[in-house]
């Protein structure tokens, strides 16, 4: 059965229990990836309603929803990441949904507590390192601020929001004082300033500009896959830790969505919300974009596959990379983590 056919399948149920639901439903996303096309045309097709999608980054949508007020059109609200959902839910821009499916398909631990959102897609984030270069690579997050490293880490910039989330998980696991030891000992091990995104970092092992680096898992998934340039040809000599395999576990994030507080079609938003949730929804976003799925049996892509099972974080709640954000970057600006 072909991707499709078998989104098409999954959708019926939708179609047949909501026989009334209107005709659209707008969704604002910061999530830019053309496969996703796939699954909104398939909910179209088995449902009636139209995806109206806005895409733009995730603070300019809030900003928006914002401005818009009652009158916001918008219907559901999508990101990338916990943090930013976790900004609208502060600016009081979600109302909790009420959808047994839901609930029934997707942990606690990836779900907001009063089901003000939910995880659709799973994003670890994990330590790569130059195979002929780095002998004990670190096995911890806490392990990359060791001095055994000094000048060998690359990472991102203080301002992204991964590693904002990252930073707030070592707060909750750590405490406030400890996680500011650990970023102060990051910045003396960075190899360079920070600069680019994840696969920039990845790059740098090539390069041998770092030895060692922080990504989510996807970016390197699309390398072996081939086609990255200055990436795909050098990935036989990245090696990967799957970090903290002994305690907690790999640190997750999320991509998440919630019904926006001014949903003008609310019953549409929540049978949206149940589709991404759904089996065959999730082995789109598996399949398609190299994510774990939040739906426990679907099978993941054959290159994610490739870099072995895993412990994740299910420990430390997802809801506090939100409630320690500002924490997060009052660390980050006391160390110097530009």
């Amino acid at each position: 059965m072909t991707p499709l056919k078998t989104l098409l399948g999954a959708t019926a149920l939708v179609a047949l229990a909501a026989p009334s639901l209107a005709q659209e439903v707008n969704l604002y996303s910061s999530r830019h990836y053309d496969s996703d096309d796939a699954l909104y045309a398939a909910f179209t097709k088995a449902t009636g309603i139209k995806v109206n999608r806005i895409e733009a980054d995730a603070n300019e949508l809030v900003q928006r929803m914002k401005a818009e007020g009652a009158n916001s059109p918008a219907d559901v609200f999508m990101t990338v990441d916990v943090g930013n959902i976790a900004r609208a839910e502060a600016e009081g821009l979600l109302q909790p949904f009420a959808s047994e499916v839901i609930v029934a398909n997707v942990p606690a631990h990836l779900r907001h507590p009063d089901n003000l959102w939910t995880g659709l897609s799973q994003r670890a984030r994990i330590i790569f390192y130059a195979r002929d270069r780095v002998e004990n690579p670190p096995r911890t997050y806490e392990a990359l601020a060791d001095p055994t490293y000094k000048g060998q880490v690359c990472i991102r910039s203080s301002s992204n929001v991964y590693n904002q989330s990252l930073m707030a998980a070592m707060i909750e696991v750590d405490g406030f004082d400890a996680a500011g030891v650990w970023a102060e000992g990051i910045v003396a091990n960075m190899a360079r300033p920070p600069q680019g995104g994840d696969t920039d970092q990845l790059r740098g092992l090539v390069s041998g500009e770092c030895d060692i680096a922080v990504a989510n898992t996807y970016y390197f998934a699309r390398a072996l896959a081939g086609g990255v340039s200055g990436l795909s040809a050098g990935v036989d000599g990245i090696g990967w830790v799957w970090p903290n395999q002994d305690g907690r576990g790999a640190h997750v994030n999320l991509v998440a969505a919630g019904i926006a507080a001014n949903a003008p079609n609310k019953a549409e938003a929540s049978a949206l919300l149940e589709f991404l949730v759904s089996e065959a929804a999730q082995e789109q976003f598996a399949k398609t974009n190299n994510e774990y799925p939040v739906l426990s049996g679907v099978a993941i892509d054959s290159q994610v596959a490739a870099m072995g099972d895993f412990k994740p974080d299910t420990v430390t709640p997802t809801s506090t990379f939100a409630t320690h954000a500002a924490l997060a970057q009052t660390i980050f600006n006391a160390v110097g983590w530009n």
